[in-house]
């Protein structure tokens, strides 16, 4: 069953763009390394408040990338960005993302 893991962090508004840039990375090799991460989504609450979303086909997809995490590439970088982390793990039990291509019926 995929997974969220959902952090929401604070990061100082005049290292954003260093912030995104360093995300950008270690979503990268995050990949690169492990397998079953299906997606990400960055949201902007405030001008210093960010929510994260990583979606895992499974529970055991995303410990083993957390598991490792010291040894991905520019995770130290990254981490050094963010402030008051805090998370939660969501099991998905729906997703109501269209399919490519599908037209929502009428009304």
């Amino acid at each position: 069953m995929a997974v969220l893991r959902i952090v929401r962090f604070t990061t100082d508004p005049a290292q954003t763009e260093e912030m995104l840039q360093t995300r950008a990375g270690l979503i990268a090799a995050t990949r690169e390394r492990f397998a079953g991460l299906t997606a990400t989504r960055l949201a902007r609450v405030d001008e210093a408040t960010w929510i994260d979303h990583w979606q895992w086909e499974s529970a055991e997809h995303m410990q083993r990338a957390l598991d490792s995490v010291a040894t991905i590439p520019g995770a130290q970088a990254a981490f050094a960005l963010i402030a008051d982390p805090s998370a939660e793990v969501a099991e998905v039990v729906e997703d109501g993302r269209r399919p490519a291509g599908e037209v929502a019926a009428a009304v």
